[in-house]
């Protein structure tokens, strides 16, 4: 950064940033992954007020001077999820983590005008969730409401919201992106892949048509050379292991029934 001229150095040395209300700045995470075949949701109950003991995002405060948003959101979730040491070092590179939005209502926040940046954040595998310091309990909760499963519990401050905005996000963004991938191994198979797509966009697909239309989209996957150790459960041929492709974009695109229903 370019050092300031002198005569903003004397303006900068005189400026009261005491004269502007204050406004505190949080970052707030939805963590999703897969786990018993349904999209979960990283949630904490709350440790302190306001709203103790009520289910909220992992989130925190930006350490203002010491990081960067970025940083501080990474920071969040190793804290919840318990990838703290190098150990972790693998399965932390393995989240997909990105900004989803920023969330100003004056009153979002009963304690002062707080505003946040929330980001979304997916991966496989992830653990069993650890508390972090400012809360009581962590858990997975199912992101979306299905017939025989327990409900998401309700959230505090807007965090309904922010969780809403990201399943649209995640849900679109599978449409067009190879983002799918990151919910899965290095290595996996079609049916792996197809079962991301039916538990994110809560949608039976029909394998065959499924896995045609991901061999059609270039450099989505690409063969491993290896199978599974098993066959179908019908006594099918073993199905083969793929990886991540090169795409960054998916060309024709994977759309949801109903949107002109390329894949029934």
């Amino acid at each position: 950064m370019p050092a300031a001229a002198p005569d903003e150095q004397q303006w900068l040395a005189a400026y009261d940033p005491r004269a502007f209300t204050p406004v505190a700045v949080t970052v707030d995470v939805v963590a999703l992954t897969l786990r018993a075949g349904a999209l979960h949701v990283l949630l904490v109950e709350r440790a302190e007020p306001p709203f103790q003991g009520r289910w909220a995002l992992p989130g925190g405060f930006l350490r203002a001077g010491q990081e960067d948003l970025d940083t501080a959101a990474a920071r969040e979730l190793a804290e919840e999820t318990g990838l703290h040491g190098s150990a972790d070092t693998t399965a932390l590179s393995r989240v997909h983590l990105e900004q989803l939005g920023t969330y100003g209502a004056p009153d979002r926040d009963p304690r002062m005008h707080v505003v946040s940046v929330a980001y979304l954040a997916f991966a496989p595998d992830l653990p069993d969730p650890r508390a972090g310091t400012d809360a009581a309990a962590a858990a997975w909760h199912p992101a979306t409401r299905a017939p025989g499963r327990p409900q998401v519990p309700d959230l505090v401050f807007d965090h309904a919201r922010i969780l809403a905005d990201a399943l649209t996000r995640v849900r679109a963004k599978l449409e067009y992106r190879p983002l799918a991938t990151a919910f899965l191994p290095e290595e996996f198979t079609i049916p792996d892949l197809r079962a991301v797509y039916e538990a994110v966009w809560g949608e039976h697909l029909h394998p065959g048509n499924f896995h045609r239309k991901v061999l059609s989209v270039p450099g989505f996957v690409e063969q491993t050379g290896t199978t599974a150790t098993r066959g179908g459960t019908r006594g099918g041929p073993r199905a083969r292991h793929y990886r991540a492709g090169p795409a960054t974009l998916l060309h024709p695109p994977l759309l949801r029934p109903g949107r002109d229903r390329p894949i029934p």
